[in-house]
């Protein structure tokens, strides 16, 4: 069977191949033209970054296109016809820049009009300095970018502290990340999957090393579909400087925190090499309290605890890399990671237990350890090569990836006496191994319109080994039970290819894509005699629209298909202890979730405040969710397995308005609003809950001089509801204070978290005959200092290759190291 399915795979690929031939000869280049430029502000000839630089007809005024210039300060505007034009430039706080009569036509069909001067509007910027600021988000026709290097309230922590302060995503007080009120997202690292689960890859990242992040909650159809709410791809810092540049931080906090990172880098001409480190220490200690109820006849069990826990680790690695242009129509990079990560769980935990029939309280301790540790490592080759046409060309990557590790975790009941009644301890381990191969094309046609299409294959092959061991009184030892020990081996493979057409008509842009995935899944298992298999087709159309109304209007409009995928402990029908009191089992007949998902936006620029608003619907079908029931009465013991349930809706609005109160004062707001509804059946009866959701941000930045700034931000999630439970409130506030010396190459920054001592997180399930309920609040008031040292400014220069520093080239420069 598994090879009678890989034989009809495989002519996907001759497919795409000639459909590309055939796309390329219907479609011989038109004659057009470019206009570029690098604008730089008149002080001190720095690049302006996102300047907004519009083109129209000279005559009739009417808008051709537009495009905002790159951190370089550098801009395009390609396929243009033939005609005479009128150029605008424009940036928040600069006079603007205009520019008529520039001609296009055969043998002047590509203008350079090299360094463009922006002057300061004196009014409007005297005694602030913003220049080279960056706008706090900026929309894309599929995405939105959020800038986060000038967040410092949490420099010295990871992707996830970075990540409490963006749009449309939530992090809980252990560091789980949401986006829309999902932890089903996919994760790119500088536009490559992470091998690690996502919640554990963003605790690897160094949130020093952070540029921005893309938010894509309706990606296009080159990416992939995984994921309910969409993609969180995180861009790390670099630079183009010749010569040797780099970047050092170093940071230590209470409770044992500390970390460091550098990043160095040498580029000559056509070569560039590079290499980083990056090591952090996380230690987050607080209070745990959990309380349960279960219920058999007239008989009602008490367990009550509450006592210290503990989690974090250390997370390192080294990445590096080279980047060679072979030509000037062709580039190579190789680039490498490896990495380690090492979590812990510790509790101490005083429980107490009585029933209403027997008012006798029990009393007794749990202590509870868990050790997670993982080694990764990803090569990557990328290859690009560039056509005679401009926007015409063809991309091709190469990923391979590995990761293994172990975890054991302990569980021991201890009595008044500290002598050990009960105890189990586990392990798991197993390495997977991971390949992928992209091949992209891009071939522009008339005007603005354009087609992309791609193959890629996902080749996936993991084992897993669980065993159990239970503690006898008798011997005093710790034995192995089969009955909790087994081995799962994992083939997976994804073949995927797509098709994207888009396009701009005056004010109106479009993009309409489609992919086609083949799914070919194989699960054996010990103990079970027949192995589970997926062999499948899906198809997931999209659309993207927009529309520039001029005058720092736009309205944006997207519809996306999507797919989440069980992961694979998720199918294993085995019993595993996860605790003294809490069983788990799979699900083998988990099917997959399939999301359809609608938004609208819309985005005023008004003056220096920007205001965006944003609407969203989306239907879950197979809806995937966590089920609690009891399993064993008189031992309180519960059992958490998983199925399809039925549909989940989201209907909801975001909110964002970035203004300046003073010159010095930058005022960052932030909030979502939307109705939750859960529908389906679990335990053969119906389930209808819903709640009104919404959570508000806000974060401060307050400049004191030249030298000092100062940053707050507050956040607030309200409450909301599962099937079977609910998620309490949770609000927390940070601060920070930063402060540069020698020009700005070296900065230090001191912060503290949890201001007021609120981040609490509670959660309670119920049924017919249980309650449960569990919280936990972290310690207060987490101090940290960093410091950061800049060598040889690690600034981005003008670069004198243009053709090196337009939009498709951009994306195959980025950092594409795995965490």
């Amino acid at each position: 069977m598994q090879g009678q399915s890989v034989s009809n795979r495989y002519p996907l690929v001759a497919i795409m191949l000639l459909f590309i031939t055939f796309i390329h000869a219907q479609y011989p280049p038109a004659a057009q033209g470019s206009i570029s430029g690098i604008v730089v502000e008149s002080k001190n000839q720095q690049p302006i970054e996102y300047a907004n630089v519009v083109l129209y007809n000279q005559r009739s005024k009417v808008q051709i296109t537009g495009t905002i210039t790159d951190k370089n300060g550098f801009f395009r505007l390609n396929n243009l016809q033939y005609g005479i034009y009128l150029l605008e430039i424009k940036f928040i706080g600069f006079n603007a820049f205009i520019i008529e009569n520039l001609t296009l036509r055969p043998g002047h069909s590509e203008i350079d009009l090299g360094n463009i001067t922006l002057s300061s509007d004196v009014l409007a910027m005297e005694g602030v300095e913003v220049v080279g600021e960056k706008p706090v988000v900026e929309f894309k026709i599929d995405k939105k970018v959020i800038n986060v290097s000038q967040q410092f309230t949490n420099i010295s922590g990871t992707a996830v502290d970075v990540l409490e302060n963006i749009p449309s995503v939530s992090v809980d007080i252990e560091g789980n990340v949401s986006l829309r009120g999902s932890e089903n997202f996919n994760l790119l690292i500088d536009g490559r999957p992470s091998i690690l689960d996502p919640n554990d890859a963003l605790k690897t990242i160094p949130a020093s090393t952070i540029e921005n992040i893309e938010i894509i909650t309706n990606p296009s159809a080159k990416y992939d579909p995984d994921g309910v709410t969409g993609i969180i791809n995180i861009i790390t810092k670099k630079t183009k400087v010749t010569g040797i540049t780099g970047i050092v931080n170093l940071s230590a906090g209470v409770y044992g925190q500390y970390g460091g990172d550098f990043l160095i880098s040498f580029r000559k001409k056509r070569l560039n090499y590079y290499i980083g480190a990056d090591l952090n220490h996380r230690n987050m200690p607080g209070e745990m309290y959990s309380e349960s109820r279960t219920i058999k006849q007239d008989t009602i069990a008490y367990l009550v605890s509450d006592g210290d826990s503990k989690f974090g680790g250390n997370f390192g690695g080294v990445r590096g890399g080279v980047d060679f242009d072979l030509s000037k129509a062709d580039q190579f990079r190789f680039s490498f990671r490896y990495g380690n990560m090492n979590g812990t769980r510790e509790s101490d935990t005083k429980y107490k237990e009585w029933n209403n029939l027997n008012s006798l309280v029990s009393p007794y301790t749990s202590i509870s350890t868990s050790d997670r540790g993982r080694n990764f490592g990803s090569l990557n080759l990328d290859y690009n090569h560039k056509f005679k046409k401009e926007g015409h060309e063809l991309t091709s990557r190469i990923n391979f990836s590995r990761n293994s590790g172990e975890e054991e975790s302990l569980n021991e009941l201890v009595d008044l006496n500290d002598s050990l009644t009960s105890g189990q301890r586990s392990t798991e381990s197993g390495p997977s191994t991971h390949l992928r191969f992209n091949f992209d094309y891009k071939l522009p046609l008339w005007s603005e319109a354009q087609i992309e299409a791609g193959y890629q294959n996902r080749y996936e092959l993991s084992e897993e080994t669980n065993q159990m061991y239970l503690w006898n009184p008798c011997s005093q030892e710790y034995e192995l039970k089969d009955l909790y020990s087994h081995t799962t081996d994992y083939t997976d493979e994804i073949q995927s290819t797509y098709l994207i057409y888009k396009g701009k008509q005056g004010i109106w842009g479009y993009q309409g894509g489609i992919r086609g995935e083949y799914t070919y899944r194989y699960i054996e298992m010990t103990g079970e005699p027949n192995p589970f298999s997926i062999d499948r087709w899906d198809f997931y159309p999209t659309l993207h629209t927009s529309l520039d109304l001029g005058h720092g209007q736009q309205i944006m409009a997207s519809y996306t298909r999507r797919i989440n995928r069980p992961r694979g402990w998720d199918l294993e029908p085995f019993l595993t202890w996860m605790d003294a009191y809490n069983l788990r089992r799979g699900n083998p007949n988990l099917k997959p979730e399939f999301v359809d998902s609608y938004e609208a936006g819309y985005q005023k620029i008004i003056g220096k405040s920007l205001f965006s608003l944003e609407g969203y619907y989306r239907i879950t079908r197979d809806k995937i969710d966590r089920i609690r029931s009891v399993y064993d009465y008189d031992q309180k013991i519960f059992l958490n397995t998983i199925d399809n349930i039925g549909q989940d809706y989201a209907l909801g609005t975001e909110t964002m308005l970035t203004l300046f109160p003073f010159k010095w004062w930058n005022l960052n707001l932030m909030g979502n609003l939307y109705d939750y509804r859960v529908k389906g059946t679990l335990f053969n009866e119906s389930v209808n809950r819903g709640s009104f959701n919404w959570s508000f941000r806000i974060n401060n930045t307050i400049r004191l001089g030249s030298d000092y700034r100062i940053q707050f931000s507050a956040n607030y999630e309200s409450p909301s509801v599962s099937s079977q439970g609910r998620r309490e409130a949770m609000f927390f506030t940070n601060a920070a204070i930063r402060r540069d010396f020698g020009n700005r190459k070296f900065t230090a920054t001191l912060q503290i978290r949890d201001i007021l001592g609120s981040a609490t997180r509670k959660f309670t399930a119920q049924g017919a005959d249980f309650y449960s309920e569990n919280q936990f609040s972290r310690a207060p008031r987490m101090l940290s200092v960093t410091l950061t040292y800049n060598i040889n400014n690690y600034k981005a220069e003008r670069d004198n290759n243009r053709q090196q520093t337009d939009e498709n080239s951009s994306e195959f420069l980025e950092d594409s190291s795995d965490y």
